[in-house]
């Protein structure tokens, strides 16, 4: 379905934030990895985690769920002989499970989504894999791939970071389980560093000890350790507030969200640093964000690897900004649900952005009066397009209308109502 997004001069009201969406997966992971019963509150609902569910409950994971909670009783190292598994379109629960399907004799993981994850690389994940004794399948690195496994065996492993931080974490999570001690140096660059964080603060609440570097780029794993049964709360998610926070910034607003720690690790935690910087009055305290907007921004550089899915919402609130702003280190988005720079850009310029790219840049030329809007703009099957193509409608002098938009439902299945109860006018189209 579509969305038309109507330009609305004013949003008000309050909102509870959504439960983080990378929280989620990971909690789901290690209590399935448990030998015993874990307890998550608060979980998210979206696309990713229920895919995370599904292939949890498929290798043998007991799983019971209320408005509140969900009760898992895990599998630990010994995972259900399944021959297939369905991800859906969520590329970080494939990479870690590809991971954990090394403990079985043999799994495909099929393409349901050829225009998206199906494009998606993996090689080095592959290849990391291999030095374990795993044998993979796959069409030149990309999905479908089958995972021969049954007895990885540890040692020394070398895993390139360059293109996704989500190939270490993957094999975080299986090393512990292993008979013999790992050591993983990770080669070239390591993106997005602060979701290892994530990793590494989830693996150690789940009782998995696991010796870093400082810079991240070396990790002792001693094996045989076991994943103890947990209690977890998952913490508001700042990747899907920073759409909202950056929609209260480019229109008249005064809009209140809850559940956003602030000392959180998420490195998208950025997005409040980043409006400050651009001059947007907000405050901040005791988990509540209150942003009281004027539509007024100033422009600013920033370093996107830190806090790579808030990026397109910072582009987004950035268009509307006096002045060029620069954000830089982001090549790593052009290996997402779609390229994030050439097809975002695109539909941007389509509403009457002024941006240009570079190779690992985005370079925005602000436009305090206004985008023209007034055009069918195609969202390629990516949540964090969508809501980043929203609040550029939000402040557009005609509707614009995205295709697809049902996709927001990968991360944030209720962001559309969010922004209506805040007084956004959009209206959902066949």
């Amino acid at each position: 379905m579509d969305v038309i997004v109507t330009p609305t001069p004013r949003l008000q009201g309050e909102i509870q934030a959504l439960s983080s969406k990378n929280y989620t997966t990971r909690y789901l992971l290690v209590a399935a990895l448990a030998e015993g019963t874990s307890t998550i509150y608060y979980p998210a609902h979206s696309e990713d985690s229920d895919a995370m569910r599904r292939c949890i409950r498929d290798l043998g994971a007991t799983i019971e769920e209320d408005d509140e909670k969900i009760v898992i009783t895990g599998f630990g190292r010994n995972p259900s002989d399944v021959k297939e598994l369905d991800v859906g379109n969520a590329g970080a629960v494939l990479r870690f499970l590809m991971a954990i399907a090394a403990l079985s004799p043999e799994v495909t993981f099929i393409n349901r989504y050829p225009d998206s994850l199906g494009k998606r690389p993996h090689d080095d994940l592959i290849d990391a894999l291999g030095q374990l004794g795993v044998e993979v399948q796959h069409r030149e690195g990309k999905l479908p791939i089958t995972i021969r496994g049954g007895k990885p065996r540890g040692g020394k492993i070398t895993v390139s970071g360059s293109v996704s931080s989500q190939f270490l974490s993957a094999l975080l999570f299986l090393t512990p389980l292993l008979e013999e001690d790992s050591e993983i140096e990770v080669l070239h660059d390591l993106k997005s560093k602060v979701v290892v964080g994530q990793t590494l603060e989830v693996l150690e609440q789940a009782g998995i000890v696991i010796e870093a570097s400082e810079d991240l780029m070396h990790y002792r794993v001693a094996g045989r350790q076991r994943y103890e049964a947990k209690k977890y709360i998952v913490q508001g998610d700042y990747p899907g507030s920073a759409a909202i926070l950056a929609a209260a910034a480019v229109t008249n607003s005064d809009i209140i969200v809850h559940r956003l720690e602030e000392k959180s690790k998420q490195g998208e935690r950025a997005i409040i640093d980043v409006l400050r910087a651009m001059e947007v009055p907000l405050t901040h305290e005791n988990g509540i964000v209150r942003v009281q907007g004027n539509g007024k921004l100033k422009a600013l550089e920033f370093d996107g690897d830190k806090a790579t899915d808030a990026v397109l919402a910072m582009v987004a609130a950035a268009v509307f900004a006096e002045g060029t702003s620069r954000f830089y280190d982001v090549e790593n988005l052009r290996f997402k649900e779609c390229d994030r720079i050439t097809d975002y850009l695109n539909e941007l310029r389509k509403a009457g952005a002024n941006v240009e790219e570079r190779r690992d840049e985005i370079i925005v030329h602000g436009r305090p009066e206004g985008v023209e809007g007034g055009v069918e703009i195609n969202a390629h099957y990516d949540h964090r397009v969508i809501m980043a193509l929203t609040v550029v409608g939000l402040r557009a002098k005609e509707p614009i209308r995205i295709r697809d938009a049902h996709h927001v439902a990968k991360s944030y299945p209720i962001f559309f109502d969010h922004l209506r109860a805040l007084g956004a006018n959009i209206e959902w189209v066949e």
